[in-house]
């Protein structure tokens, strides 16, 4: 049974690489904030090697965790499944806290959201209301489960506030805040900046692209995953290609017998996933972007960086409307008419957007400390 509620006492949970960039500024918010509250920072250990987990902590500030439930990867069932239970032993265990806070879009955020509902916790989800609208997307169910129970919205992207209007959600749920990545961005920028990290690899400043990839559609499929081999190599017959390989993908280039082409080509200069002030360090100074990521769309938009993305869909269109970012699908000759357009000068500019402006996290402390507190 919980104990008695601790009013000055909210549990913050991050599970996946892009949750640290999230949760790192707030924390860092509340610190500055005058409150009397404590911060209780759990970690699922839904990534858990070094170089997707413990880096991004030592990187971005973030203290060690005060909770590890290392759950570990995972078909997405049994693992949310894990982070459900032991994250309700963690709460059975602990003093009641006043809330729970979320962000973002992995099994970790959907899973901890609905046990603390269960226990009749206050839970607030930040970056409440993206939609991509494509339910092939695992993190599509989870935005949408998480969004349905959770008792506070925080929203980062004015397209979050009409889905949830769409979908009926009461406005005193919903709080516009703006972008938290933003926040990290900001914060970490000098310092990447002052890394240099693309001349420590022999590399000028706007004649680079760096490549992300590590989604199923992509990466799963040999057929697939050999197209984009053969991508990349041709984009680096004239481009430098930047390559940190997410787990998953090099597991995947192993088993299908395509890393060697990749890597021996001497234009591909390929590694182990990067920190993340090295990756945006290089991110920073690069010519362009090519990922199937959801948060690279957002820091290339504000650092004014094409970014060329493999999915057939985003959950930020913000980032294509007002920002860098093409939706490229999964055609490659769409995005090679993109990388064609960047090369030439004539790629689309970015534009500024409401509340991604480094103070976000600000804006999120005082939303849940009024709601709690």
């Amino acid at each position: 049974m919980l104990r008695s509620a601790a009013v000055n006492e909210i549990v913050f949970v991050a599970g996946a690489r892009p949750n640290f960039m999230k949760i790192a500024p707030i924390l860092h918010a509340l610190h500055a904030h005058e409150s009397d509250v404590r911060d209780v920072l759990v970690h699922t250990g839904q990534h858990y090697d070094h170089g997707m987990s413990e880096i991004f902590f030592e990187q971005l500030g973030i203290k060690t965790p005060d909770v590890h439930l290392e759950v570990g990867s995972g078909p997405h069932g049994a693992q949310t499944g894990r982070i459900m239970q032991t994250f309700e032993e963690h709460l059975m265990q602990a003093t009641r806290p006043a809330g729970i806070v979320v962000v973002g879009d992995v099994n970790s955020t959907m899973a901890c959201t609905l046990v603390g509902v269960k226990m009749g916790i206050p839970v607030a989800h930040v970056e409440a209301g993206l939609r991509s609208f494509d339910r092939a997307m695992p993190e599509e169910i989870n935005r949408i489960v998480t969004d349905s129970i959770a008792d506070l919205l925080l929203v980062s992207d004015p397209a979050g506030l009409e889905n949830l209007g769409h979908e009926g959600v009461p406005s005193e749920r919903i709080r516009y805040v703006g972008n938290v990545m933003i926040d990290s961005v900001v914060a970490r920028l000098d310092e990447a900046r002052a890394l240099h990290k693309a001349k420590t690899l022999g590399l000028d400043e706007k004649g680079y692209a760096v490549v992300t990839l590590h989604r199923p559609q992509n990466v799963d499929h040999e057929d697939r995953l050999s197209d984009l081999v053969s991508f990349l190599t041709e984009l680096a017959d004239n481009l430098p290609v930047v390559f940190p390989i997410h787990p998953r993908t090099a597991n995947k280039l192993e088993t299908f017998g395509l890393r060697d082409k990749l890597e021996n080509h001497p234009g591909v200069h390929a590694s182990a996933p990067l920190g993340y002030v090295e990756l945006l360090s290089l991110m920073d100074t690069a010519k362009l972007v090519i990922s199937d990521s959801g948060g690279i769309q957002e820091e290339t938009t504000f650092l004014r960086v094409p970014c060329v993305t493999l999915r057939p869909s985003t959950e930020r269109p913000i980032t294509v409307s007002q920002g860098t970012n093409t939706i490229a699908g999964m055609d490659l000759d769409v995005a090679r008419k993109a990388i064609g357009d960047v090369l030439a000068g004539s790629y689309k500019p970015g534009r500024d957007i409401d509340g991604w402006d480094g103070k976000a996290s600000e804006r999120v402390v005082d939303a849940i400390l009024g709601a709690w507190t």
